[in-house]
């Protein structure tokens, strides 16, 4: 097609087809992002500089970061917001033919429903180079030019046919109601704490309560002052959770804790606005993540960063032997521990990974499997409260910098993490705060056993609404960079990886996804592999 505009491309997918790519070799450097520095307390980073050692000007990248442009008006109808019925885009300058290593630009331009142009940014895009027929894709990085116009750049990394997709995942005023609702609106996913202990005539009284996080202005304000509540300050954290005081029995007897529920107290307006649908060198420790990080052709990522290799059930065993490994996070890396207990099976005279049956709530953890044979341990556990888990004993929720604090390290030792969705409700400083008490762990271990592999998983898309969208994954995943890019561990970049691929989006990927997460990861802990 040529590059003109489309006049009715379709509500909530914008695609235009590129010709054909010719064999070449050169990759272009990522374009930068422009952002204004926000306000903060000066006694907030006084705590920033006095706890974790991060100076002003780090809390400013932060914020740069995390930044992100408000409507320049007053929304008084959905009409005014961003439509991706009436939004267009045009690739620029476009040719008949490109050489691989090209980059591609495409130039969006924003209208809203009354198809009048947007004067203003901070809509939510994501956009993707790809081709169904050779399963290739590559993610596409947007800039917000800051006047309802916004540019798209694609490197062009392999021969063939490509397609272009510009998606409006959020509007930036259906931002706005997600920010609001971050900041002001956190118990809108809320936990149970279940208290057990004797009763008369040896009867035994159970209570389950609502519990949340204690975080200044997060919205749980409702929950009471005073004596309304039960509050549990980890010593080493500073981290308060808190609990409904139960009526007939002590705080002491707090046993379990689960998933509550959700509620949703968008109003009318706002439910109108979210619900509308729109290499290289070896791997080694603090490699920056371009963009694109790299692509997939034929269901296999190649990555821009280092050089990953494609690892076979032999070739994973071989590279965990004498390994001793600990993961820690949500379900989504849960999803890398179920990859090595399914890839490793059992087999006649043959070694396997077997799972341990501990006799915990799954969704909790911790999980145990191991191959005595090869000398490999693997462990899962969850990353503490917050957590939407079924009901779990809260003795086995650790978090992930107390359960750093107690291993010692060395060689043999991998260690990885992540920490997102269950996040997406609260403050940014809140999870900012959770995210610098892991960094100031991970000094300390690196301190005492450098030569341990840290190992940090970014977070995955797959989320669009009031409780966990991708735009509040993206914050959080900015944050998570921002803290280790000057620690020296490996950042594994999923975000790119679960954007692009054509699959239907999960937050939970399917196998495809998850295989190629794992040769990166491997691709890691055994760089170069005989």
């Amino acid at each position: 097609m040529g590059n003109e505009r489309k006049k009715h491309p379709s509500p909530s997918f914008l695609s235009q087809h590129c010709a054909g790519l010719q064999n070449s070799a050169n990759s272009g450097s990522p374009a930068g992002i422009n952002s204004e520095v926000s306000e903060k307390s000066q006694s907030l980073i006084n705590s920033f500089y006095s706890e974790f050692g991060i100076s002003l000007d780090g809390y400013s990248r932060l914020q740069q970061a995390v930044y992100w442009a408000d409507p320049d008006r007053s929304i008084t109808n959905v009409s005014m917001s961003t439509s991706p019925a009436h939004t267009t885009f045009i690739i620029e300058n476009l040719k008949e033919s490109y050489q691989t290593g090209e980059e591609l630009f495409v130039t969006v331009h924003a209208n809203d429903f009354d198809n009048k142009s947007k004067s203003y940014g901070g809509d939510f895009f994501q956009a993707k180079l790809f081709w169904s027929k050779t399963k290739a894709s590559v993610f596409g990085e947007v800039v917000d030019l800051l006047n309802g116009s916004y540019s798209v750049r694609f490197l062009l990394p392999w021969v063939g046919e490509a397609q272009v997709a510009v998606r409006l995942i959020h509007s930036s005023e259906a931002v706005q109601v997600l920010k609001r609702h971050r900041d002001t609106d956190s118990d809108r996913v809320y936990f149970h704490g279940y208290y057990e202990g004797p009763g008369p005539n040896k009867t035994r009284l159970s209570e389950a309560v609502m519990c949340n996080v204690k975080w200044d202005k997060n919205g749980l304000e409702h929950m009471g002052t005073g004596d309304c509540c039960c509050e549990y300050k980890d010593p080493r954290t500073e981290e308060t959770w808190r609990c409904q005081r139960p009526k007939s029995m002590p705080c002491s007897a707090l046993v379990y804790h689960s998933m509550g529920g959700y509620r949703n107290r968008l109003t009318n307006k706002e439910k109108k606005l979210i619900g509308i649908k729109y290499v290289a060198e070896k791997c080694h420790p603090g490699l920056h993540t371009p963009v694109p990080a790299g692509f997939y052709l034929n269901d296999v990522w190649t990555s821009f960063v280092c050089s990953t290799q494609h690892f076979t059930t032999q070739t994973t065993t071989e590279c965990l032997k004498d390994k001793h490994i600990y993961m820690m996070g949500d379900s989504t890396i849960r999803q890398w521990f179920e990859f090595f207990v399914k890839a490793v099976p059992s087999k006649i005279n043959r070694s396997a990974l077997k799972q341990m049956n501990l006799h915990v709530q799954y969704q909790a953890g911790p999980l145990l499997a191991v191959d005595v044979k090869n000398n490999i341990d693997l462990h899962w556990r969850a990353h503490g409260v917050p957590l939407r888990s079924q009901k779990s004993a809260v003795a086995n929720l650790h978090y992930i910098s107390n359960e750093i604090d107690g291993l010692a390290g060395g060689p043999h030792m991998v260690i990885m993490f992540n920490m997102g969705p269950h996040f997406t409700t609260y403050p940014l400083d809140f999870y900012t705060h959770r995210v610098l008490r892991i960094r100031k762990a991970i000094l300390a271990l690196l301190q005492r056993a450098p030569d341990t592999t840290v190992i940090i998983k970014t977070v995955n898309t797959g989320y669009k609404d009031i409780f966990g969208s991708d735009w509040y994954s993206l914050q959080l995943d900015r944050i998570l960079r921002w803290a280790f890019q000057d620690v020296g561990v490996y950042i594994l970049d999923v975000w790119q990886m679960t954007a692009c691929h054509y699959s239907e989006e999960n937050i939970h990927p399917g196998p495809v996804i998850i295989k190629n997460e794992i040769d990166i990861l491997l691709s890691f802990i055994c760089p170069v592999y005989i």
